[in-house]
């Protein structure tokens, strides 16, 4: 599946002068359960949470709240201790004069409705993957964003900030291993639930590796294809599992992701890019050796919130200096509109077993 864009100035994406009220600090609006499921689903929550920006980031308060179960958000609230208003709905909280910055954490299908809102407000917001569920929404929120004149948006992609990507970065960037040629990547859960789909394996799982693969590589995807290997038995009869997606970038980079959300053994995330003079391997989560029982072992993770834990933190952390410092740096509007197109054309591509 060739995978097209409709290109827009990148001079507009220039951050222009945004100082906060109070030039040291955020006060943050917190639209949905701080969670990656939220509205009609139940939500398990993410590392970070809004008792964090308050009580463990720097720089930052949560002073309102919303949810679509008001009495979870008065919950939370109550739980770490915010001086945090509860509002009705996402659109009062926009609006509140005390916030500053909205933080979207809601179910997907809002996202788009909450972050124009900010836009038109004239206020930041740091907003949770998907952008939007469309590519033709997050090009909805590129344009208002353009037409503001100044960048306010940052996507939820947290995979740039972990640690072990940083360093596979920088052995690229640092020509380390030459121009990459090849990319091998695996996304390994040990299970998932019944209303897991086929296609939540690309929109929920690999767009993951879609975003940080073209941060990492600074390329950008030409074709995608995907394949299907024997099914596993432990994946429900609607699931198809494995999967294999096969991408080709600008630059001519193959790429080949392994999807396999029912593996059984453990949470595992695999990255190798081999260039012209070397290979260079995402690093291993720091567990400790052990010998025992006559055998040499590494525990392996089963938990997501396990391996990117700190990600999440050095994101939120890192959204907000950017607040202060008067200028975005993390993945942009636009970065969520071009993974929105490949995710669509990989979708596509499950379907049809095109290129």
């Amino acid at each position: 599946m060739h995978i097209k864009t409709k290109l827009i100035s990148t001079a507009a994406f220039v951050m222009g002068s945004w100082m906060l009220a109070a030039p040291a600090y955020a006060t943050c609006g917190v639209n949905g359960y701080w969670g990656s499921e939220c509205g009609p689903q139940t939500p398990e929550p993410a590392p970070t949470t809004p008792g964090d920006i308050t009580n463990t980031l720097t720089g930052g308060q949560v002073v309102a709240v919303t949810d679509i179960n008001l009495a979870q958000a008065k919950e939370t609230v109550a739980k770490y201790g915010l001086k945090a208003e509860v509002y009705a709905d996402g659109k009062a909280l926009i609006a509140a004069k005390e916030v500053e910055v909205v933080l979207v954490t809601s179910w997907g299908p809002t996202h788009e409705e909450y972050v124009l809102a900010a836009i038109a407000a004239g206020k930041p917001v740091f907003c949770e993957k998907p952008l939007a569920t469309t590519a033709e929404g997050c090009m909805n929120i590129v344009k208002a964003e353009v037409a503001a004149g100044k960048r306010l948006v940052q996507v939820g992609f947290m995979r740039p900030y972990d640690a072990g990507y940083r360093a596979l970065k920088k052995v690229i960037d640092d020509g380390g291993i030459g121009d990459p040629l090849i990319v091998h990547c695996a996304h390994r859960n040990p299970a998932v639930g019944d209303s897991y789909k086929t296609d939540m394996a690309i929109t929920d799982t690999v767009i993951h590796e879609i975003d940080v693969l073209r941060w990492l590589l600074n390329d950008d995807y030409k074709t995608v294809q995907v394949v299907y290997p024997k099914k596993t038995r432990n994946a429900s009869s609607h699931l198809a599992d494995p999967q294999i997606i096969l991408m080709e970038t600008v630059k001519g980079v193959r790429i080949d992701v392994e999807v396999f959300v029912n593996c059984v053994y453990g949470y595992d995330i695999q990255c190798e890019v081999v260039g012209e003079t070397g290979i260079a391997r995402l690093p291993e989560p720091n567990n400790v050796p052990m010998r025992s029982a006559a055998k040499r072992s590494v525990e392996i993770l089963t938990d997501w919130k396990q391996r990117f834990i700190d990600a999440y933190d050095v994101e939120l952390q890192g959204f907000i200096h950017s607040l202060v410092a008067g200028k975005l740096t993390g993945p942009s509007a636009w970065d969520g509109y071009a993974a929105a197109v490949a995710a669509d054309a990989c979708v596509k591509a499950q379907s049809t077993g095109a290129i």
